[in-house]
């Protein structure tokens, strides 16, 4: 087998083996890969780089369309329903397998992604019950870790695309910045770019969510009924 070619199979299965989500780091899954492929000790130059890893991951994020997470690539991928279709079946397709996604215990002693989804959503609909865009914001806002957990922001937006509002994603794609301005993270500029916008306190008050929606046990509303919710609030604002 040529350099080249074997170069290109140990990029793949390092990719492959982050999105599967068996090694979280580069390092170690170009080792694995590589220890997999060739009984050789090879150098740093015959492995791919951690960029082109990360390339090779937007792909196959892109190429199942957001659509699942998997933890195994053979499973059969449901596509996610074109555009005009009923926009609650992609929220449910995108969040139900958060429920398998665990989270650092230190930052996230709750638990998995979805839980934690769950009641950043109670707390959010607590807030502000009549603001659809908001609370969707709230339940929506992690959906990316199920795609790319080294880009879950923009993997989220791409996964949900015209199916949320210009102000949905934008609270989505922020929510992070004003998580970090809370903590203590970002600076006064940072803070000065998101207060131009008009909906600067919804999203301190998002990002407060988020930080509060980090406890063991609380009491949250299933998947589906936290959906219905939103169904029956997008009715009322028809």
């Amino acid at each position: 087998m040529s350099g080249d070619k074997l170069r290109q199979q140990i990029l793949f299965e390092a990719a492959r083996l982050m999105f599967q989500r068996q090694e979280q780091e580069y390092a170690r899954a170009k080792q694995r890969a590589a220890r997999t492929l060739c009984r050789q000790r090879l150098r740093p130059s015959q492995l791919p780089t951690n960029r082109e890893i990360r390339e090779e991951l937007e792909r196959l994020s892109n190429g199942y369309a957001g659509a699942s997470l998997l933890s195994n690539a053979n499973d059969d991928l449901e596509r996610l329903p074109s555009e005009g279709a009923d926009r609650f079946r992609v929220y449910r397709h995108l969040l139900a397998p958060l429920a398998k996604i665990e989270q650092d215990h230190k930052r996230h002693p709750e638990g998995d992604v979805l839980y934690h989804s769950l009641q950043v959503f109670s707390l959010a609909s607590d807030e502000l019950a009549y603001d659809e865009e908001f609370r969707l914001a709230a339940l929506l806002h992690d959906v990316g870790k199920g795609i790319d957990p080294y880009d879950s922001i923009a993997a989220g937006l791409r996964a949900l695309g015209d199916s949320i509002s210009v102000r949905t994603a934008w609270l989505i794609e922020n929510h992070a910045l004003a998580r970090g301005f809370l903590d203590g993270r970002i600076g006064v500029r940072a803070r000065r770019r998101l207060q131009q916008s008009e909906d600067y306190e919804e999203l301190i008050l998002l990002a407060k969510c988020d930080l509060a929606g980090r406890v063991p046990g609380a009491n949250v509303p299933e998947l589906d009924e936290a959906l219905a919710q939103l169904r029956e609030l997008a009715a009322d604002n028809d």
